[in-house]
């Protein structure tokens, strides 16, 4: 990964100056979106198949709202997002309308092979409640920790962009 200078050094990721990063250069730095297996990842309720995948976005991309996924039957959705290896994830920005349709909660799950709507009955590892960000300023830190190479996210009434 490319370091950043601070008064004069520069440094990689394990910086330990966190939280000190502005959005723009944590994502470029941080971002996920190499790491997630996007030939396995699973949405389930999509109203569109294969949409689901489409909304994980390099980081220069993630404004481009020509791609996005809704949901067919009720108002959730369901991924199963598996990774190439072992990663630290920070933090989650989510980006939707600015209306009824975004979003008002996420829930991380970890750790459950082939998650179904069933398995969400169990207490999710972390709870995230959402403010309206139609333009990704908003990032949501996780209880830091190591992921193995699979991790689940279910994701509350999302909608397509009007």
């Amino acid at each position: 990964m490319a370091g950043h200078g601070h008064g004069g050094h520069g440094h990689g990721h394990s910086c330990g100056c966190e939280g000190q990063h502005d959005p723009a250069e944590r994502g470029l730095e941080f971002g996920l979106y190499q790491k997630i297996d996007l030939e396995k990842l699973q949405c389930l309720n999509e109203s569109r198949e294969g949409a689901g995948k489409l909304v994980f976005k390099p980081w220069e991309e993630r404004r481009d709202r020509e791609k996005f996924v809704e949901s067919d039957d009720d108002e959730e959705l369901l991924f199963n997002i598996p990774f190439t290896g072992s990663v630290k994830l920070k933090g989650v920005i989510l980006i939707g309308d600015d209306d009824d349709s975004h979003p008002a909660e996420m829930r991380l799950y970890k750790n459950c092979t082939h998650m179904s709507f069933d398995d969400t009955a169990r207490e999710p590892d972390q709870v995230f409640r959402l403010n309206r960000d139609p333009s990704g300023e908003l990032e949501y830190p996780t209880k830091y920790a190591v992921l193995p190479a699979l991790y689940k996210i279910k994701r509350e009434s999302i909608t397509p962009p009007v």
